[in-house]
């Protein structure tokens, strides 16, 4: 399927669904805790699917109701699958849910679609091997399937942070090994993700110490997960998209409602991004309204928050002089390697655009419509739709069912807001 796309202007009010990396947290959480949680208000979308079949895999009986999950948990114990665990394209459910595998005795093999075999797990398999389980990779490449044994024992292990995913799965996972667990990282990136992480380890009253840079993890072994009840905010990442149509669309006015500042979500820093090139946003009782205005171009590090790096490249196709996307080499290594897919897709759109290793630089331009790869990766596709509804002429874009890992609701909010868009 593609999404076609046409200049469009865009007025009114929508509220974006909620946090992918919220609901999987709240899944793999109540997977490991003893007794019934309610996760109230989920995401419903391809990776919470995906995490929901390796949650039920591993033992956890989860009843999915309108506007609830219910998990009934197994009490840290999870069993060995029957079978392959299929997790789709979910590397964030892959990289939690092969810590859980190491609490089985196995083996357990992960694995996934085209997207996930292609995206590299060393740091994982690395720091489960370290703590006492086994994680073998295919081919030994650190790439999916893998094939995990428990169990996990505590000790000591070092770990590139270039992405927070395996950060995040050993946090959680350790707090169940048999003795303490000391985890040094390197490379510490995308630390938002890793602050979510900690405030649930602080909710559930997981003792643990955690450096201020990031760079350092002590959690004590042998303790115990708790049932909750949880009510999922609102995504930010969801957010950026509509925030950055409203600000690039002539004549937009938007409210963009739901959004909790308080939330540990680092893409809430599109807000402070957006004022700095000029933004006119105002936060209000229902939300966060965001006009149209002129923008100027600045040099944006993107280290915490690479999932923005798409819809900004599209922002500085309108923004006056030159915007440089800086520190997101780990961009490279999402569904897809973004920087050379948005270079790819708006230079064929008339861009002035250069690749960097480490992201991106983008001047003013003139877009127009063309028929462009979406790569079946969500915020690359739901990106490029945001600049053909700025564009003369018609945008094509291929595999729009990529917009199902999060935002399934994308293409019909931004036509509540007067997007010409339509899925073909």
């Amino acid at each position: 399927m593609e999404i076609v796309c046409k200049k469009s202007n865009l007025s009114g009010e929508l509220r974006v669904p909620g946090s992918k990396s919220q609901v999987v947290r709240a899944l793999v959480l109540a997977t490991l805790a003893e007794g019934n949680s309610k996760i109230i208000n989920p995401l419903l979308s391809d990776d919470s699917a995906a995490c929901i079949v390796g949650c039920r895999a591993f033992g956890a009986d989860v009843l999915e109701k309108e506007s609830l999950i219910e998990v009934t948990g197994t009490r840290g114990k999870p069993r060995t699958p029957s079978v392959d665990v299929y997790l789709g394209n979910s590397g964030i459910s892959n990289s939690f849910l092969a810590g859980v595998a190491a609490h089985a005795k196995g083996p357990s093999v992960l694995t996934g679609g085209e997207s996930l075999r292609a995206r590299p797990f060393s740091p994982l398999c690395d720091g489960i091997n370290d703590l006492g389980a086994k994680a073998e990779s295919f081919e030994d490449t650190g790439r999916p399937p893998l094939v995990v044994s428990g169990y996990l024992e505590g000790g000591f292990t070092e770990i590139d942070g270039v992405n927070s995913q395996p950060v995040s799965s050993l946090l959680v996972n350790a707090a169940l090994a048999k003795s303490d667990t000391e985890i040094n990282v390197t490379n510490p990136n995308e630390t938002p993700y890793v602050e979510m992480t900690l405030k649930w380890l602080s909710e559930q009253g997981i003792k643990y110490k955690a450096a201020k840079d990031f760079s350092s993890y002590k959690v004590r072994g042998g303790q115990e997960y708790k049932s909750f009840e949880k009510v999922i905010p609102a995504d930010w990442s969801s957010a950026c998209f509509s925030l950055c149509a409203a600000a690039i669309t002539p004549n937009s006015e938007v409210l963009v409602k739901g959004l909790d500042f308080s939330e540990a979500q680092g893409d809430k820093e599109i807000i402070n991004l957006l004022k700095k090139m000029g933004v006119e946003i105002k936060i209000v009782s229902e939300g966060v309204r965001v006009c149209s205005t002129n923008l100027q171009g600045t040099e944006i590090d993107l280290s915490k928050t690479p999932d923005a790096l798409p819809i900004l490249a599209v922002v500085g196709c309108f923004a006056e002089g030159e915007t440089r996307l800086v520190n997101v080499a780990h961009a490279r290594i999402k569904e897809t390697d973004r920087i050379k897919s948005m270079s790819e897709g708006l230079r064929k759109m008339g861009a002035v655009i250069e690749e960097l290793s480490d992201g991106l630089v983008i001047k003013k331009s003139k877009l127009h419509g063309a028929s462009l790869n979406g790569y079946n990766d969500h915020r690359t596709i739901m990106s490029l739709a945001i600049a053909g509804i700025n564009a003369d002429g018609v945008t094509k874009i291929s595999t729009v069912e990529g917009i199902n890992k999060t935002y399934p609701s994308f293409v019909n909010s931004m036509k509540k807001l007067g997007a010409q868009m339509e899925v073909i």
